[in-house]
């Protein structure tokens, strides 16, 4: 993971010199994402700054990557797991030893982008140059697990950037760049290059994977995601997702992935590491996961007060003002500081599985299996608003890349293939219903002691501690006043917050991204458990209870707190 920045659409007469300055310090408000190189390019048309976190290739593969001609400039934040494919099947001539520099062959081939950038199996957001074509393309990966942002300045130039906070003071007009999505300038076009079958129910109506190919399909996901160069680990909470990737990269994590397994690994042993509050259902959990695989662990212990004086800092790194996803993000804020002072630069992470099997409690209330796959479409395609953004920030706030091999596309395509009747946690004949996620533990079965395998779904923020949440609420209450609070309408008109908690939130977004193109690229909405808005039709007791928290699902959390 790194960070780029771009201004395109330069003219005649532009200021280049002034331009580069412009452009080296927007993008130094990011280079917390790359502190190892900083590099530039600059031509008539383009000037792109690349910010880079050295994992793959750390000897040669600084950005921005030329092309043997000088042509092409491509600044990549991301990585490309089926690069060596790629390359093997390319006659481009590479410079370097980069997984991204698959990106500029493909682009040589002379596919149209929507074809060869759907070829990439990877996270990414990359800027792509050409110089003889006076051509640029910019795209994001399907899930957008790999943040990017564009707008305009004041003289319609257009800009991107990895984070917000780079274009918080030039562009007025900032927004996401779509997930799945490529801008030609070619054409002006912005054309969707990633859509699946599986989208539809009705593609996926009664079909079924054996246990034993999901196991497989997730395990050579995790194995081409240990794809590095440098001390990587594996974020261990204790919950099934986590323990799974865990799992799987202990049983790779002795032989080196990038000759194709023929050597021991440079750093055999594998880390992993836990954060929560003294007495945290993750830390007992993942002490117990961490036993049973045999890893080196390390569990962090942090208090509320260190939590909450990191709350500004977290969501300025974030860029969000989410309920939940600001719960999540600290805790995952002040572990990544301590990864990164261990020397790891690299860790899997367990997000996406909940949205792929329907992991989150309110799940147990979907009236259908149509209705379970279609919740499940639509919270992947939320993930770059939430999960991902969380992951992705949070970690790379102090130089640590965040991977997540349950989003690996061809692990993606298997899982969402499958009728969702198969994962549906159904009632039984005693009354008590099937556990959520069981066709993912039932492929696993032997992997992990019965107690992680089998462990009822804890969203992180409960997880690391119920006090955590609790202790929130409480400083709000204590922090904004009744009447500061009923005029909530009149000072954030958009998007207004509904609880003092969200209150608290928005403030301090607004402090670091004040004004409403910034506060539109967080979605709103009422959530229960971290629903979509739709779901909340699914129990008429969910309207009363709305709260991002798994503990609001009553009759299904064992500690679920009441309305």
């Amino acid at each position: 993971m790194c960070s780029i920045f771009g201004i395109f659409d330069l003219q005649p007469g532009d200021d280049l010199a002034g331009l580069r300055r412009l452009a080296l310090e927007c993008s130094q408000r990011q280079r917390h994402r790359g502190p190892d190189w900083s590099g530039v390019f600059v031509d008539t048309g383009v000037i792109l700054v690349h910010e880079r976190l050295a994992i793959v290739d750390p000897a040669s593969g600084a950005q921005p990557l030329r092309s043997r001609d000088g042509a092409l400039a491509l600044a990549v934040n991301g990585e490309i797991y089926n690069h060596a494919d790629l390359r093997a099947a390319s006659a481009y001539d590479f410079t370097s030893g980069s997984d991204c520099e698959a990106i500029n062959a493909l682009y040589r081939d002379g596919d149209e982008p929507v074809q060869w950038i759907a070829r990439l199996n990877g996270i990414f957001a990359f800027a792509l140059w050409d110089g003889a074509a006076q051509r640029y393309l910019i795209a994001r990966d399907p899930l957008g697990v790999c943040p990017l942002y564009w707008g305009h300045d004041r003289q319609g130039r257009l800009c991107v950037a990895s984070e917000m906070k780079a274009l918080a003071d030039l562009c007025a007009d900032i927004r996401a760049f779509p997930p799945g999505h490529v801008y030609d300038s070619a054409d002006g076009s912005l054309r969707r290059y990633y859509d699946k079958p599986w989208r539809d129910y009705a593609h996926t109506r009664e079909a079924r994977v054996a246990p034993e190919a999901l196991r497989t399909a997730f395990e050579q996901a995790v194995h081409r995601q240990l794809m590095t160069d440098v001390p990587y680990g594996v974020l261990l909470s204790g919950g099934l997702d986590s323990s799974l990737v865990a799992a799987c990269a202990a049983k790779f994590a002795r032989d080196r992935i990038e000759d194709g397994d023929r050597s021991e690994a440079w750093w055999p042993r594998l880390h992993s590491f836990a954060i929560g509050l003294e007495g945290s259902p993750d830390l007992a959990a993942a002490k117990a996961a961490a036993d049973a695989l045999g890893t080196v662990h390390h569990g962090f212990v942090y208090t509320f007060a260190e939590g909450l004086d990191a709350l500004p800092e977290v969501i300025r790194h974030i860029e969000s003002y989410d309920v939940t996803t600001v719960r999540a993000s600290t805790p995952m804020f002040l572990l990544a500081r301590r990864i990164k002072a261990m020397g790891v630069k690299m860790v899997l992470s367990g997000e996406g599985s909940d949205e792929i099997f329907g992991g989150y409690l309110y799940f147990h209330k979907a009236p259908s299996a149509q209705a379970f796959h279609e919740e499940t479409v639509r919270k992947l395609d939320a993930l770059h608003s939430y999960d991902c953004l969380r992951a992705n920030k949070a970690m790379m706030a102090w130089g640590v890349e965040a991977r997540v091999p349950f989003l690996d596309l061809e692990f993606l395509d298997a899982a969402m293939s499958i009728d969702a009747a198969h994962k549906m946690a159904d009632a039984r004949g005693d009354g008590s219903r099937r556990i959520e996620k069981a066709i993912l533990r039932e492929a696993f079965d032997g992997a992990l002691p019965d107690s992680i395998l089998w462990r009822q779904k804890e969203q992180f923020s409960d997880g690391v501690g119920y006090g955590w949440i609790d202790g929130l609420k409480a400083h709000a209450e204590q922090v904004v006043g009744d009447r500061e609070f009923a005029a909530a309408a009149s000072r954030f008109p958009f998007n207004t917050p509904t609880t003092k908690e969200a209150y608290v939130y928005r403030d301090l977004f607004e402090r670091f991204y004040p004004g409403e193109a910034c506060a539109a690229t967080v979605p709103g909405g009422k959530s229960i458990a971290c629903s979509s808005p739709a779901a909340l039709a699914w129990d008429p007791a969910f309207a009363n209870a709305a709260d991002p928290s798994g503990r609001s699902v009553a009759g299904v959390h064992e500690a679920a707190v009441a309305a």
